[in-house]
């Protein structure tokens, strides 16, 4: 069972509103940029206004990007913008077992399967059924996965596991929303499409995402739901990219009996090509801005928040 955070009391002992908790979780798999910057200091100011607390998260399950001198720029770019948060930082490649649990239950509940098609197999799997007519995608653009492996018997996946096979294991989101039926989410941002307040998840718009492979035990949508629960964040504040994974994320959530934070999407920085802003553009990166004597009300400014 996941822990929540503890339980606060008002002061005639009757259960009390705990005091909110944010946090700004970045992948040091490169240096922070102008949209980085966007979302921590949201967090911060909303924190701050709320009375509440900042966390930072740093999210290195992907071990063959994350490396230890972007974590460490992460930290000198936040000190300059004046950045406090409170200890210690949550590193998810410490915490390897939380996810491992939380797998292991979904297991439990016939709710998880092993795929073992590569990427490559999987796009023409679509591509020959695409020669008959559009096959689906997610809200990121992705071809939905075919689910061919769900059909496999158990001895089947289990002696190709044995065997050392590659494989994902995905959730069957077909399943997964009969038993919960609908779900929503409380958002106080907004979506790609002008959505708020109440919102209505569409999980199936996703398919049987992967969470997790062989090789790691996890994947970032199990592993950001957990870790929300574990470290009792009450109010996610992130960029609209990420507003429709929120769907995924409220089953994850429902299937492991975690509370549902609040939810608030804010704009994104987009660059002169009208996408937004990727840490291989070294023209937004803090530290280059930095480099140019750009000081952090400068940051502010350019981000929009003055």
């Amino acid at each position: 069972m996941i822990a929540m955070g503890p339980r606060v009391k008002g002061a005639d002992g009757s259960p009390a509103m705990p005091p909110p908790v944010f946090r700004f979780a970045p992948s040091p798999n490169g240096h922070l940029h102008l949209g980085h910057a966007l979302s921590a200091l949201t967090n911060v100011d909303m924190a701050r206004a709320a009375g509440g607390s900042f966390l930072l998260r740093i999210e290195d399950i992907d071990q063959t990007r994350c490396r230890p001198e972007f974590e460490q720029a992460i930290y000198e770019d936040l000190h300059w913008l004046g950045v406090v948060w409170q200890q210690p930082v949550r590193r998810q490649s410490e915490h390897l077992d939380d996810y491992r649990a939380a797998l292991g239950r979904l297991e439990s509940a016939g709710l998880v399967y092993p795929s073992f098609e590569s990427r490559a197999e999987i796009a023409r799997q679509v591509a020959g059924r695409e020669v008959r007519s559009s096959w689906p995608r997610d809200p990121d653009g992705a071809p939905l996965y075919p689910g061919t492996a769900k059909s496999l018997g158990i001895p089947e996946r289990m002696r190709r596991i044995a065997e050392g096979e590659p494989y994902a294991l995905r959730l069957d989101m077909e399943a997964a929303i009969a038993r919960l039926g609908a779900l929503s989410w409380q958002e106080t941002g907004a979506g790609p499409g002008g959505e708020t307040a109440t919102v209505a998840a569409a999980p199936a718009a996703w398919g049987d995402v992967i969470l997790a492979r062989k090789e790691t035990p996890t994947s970032y949508h199990l592993s950001v739901v957990v870790d929300d629960a574990l470290q009792g964040v009450t109010h996610v504040v992130r960029g609209q990219d990420l507003f429709w994974s929120t769907s995924v994320h409220r089953v994850l959530q429902s299937l492991l009996c975690l509370s549902a934070p609040i939810y608030h999407h804010h704009r994104l920085i987009l660059g002169a090509d009208g996408r937004k802003l990727a840490k291989s553009t070294s023209s937004t990166a803090l530290r280059e801005l930095r480099a140019h004597e750009i000081k952090p009300a400068d940051i502010r400014r350019m981000a929009g928040l003055l």
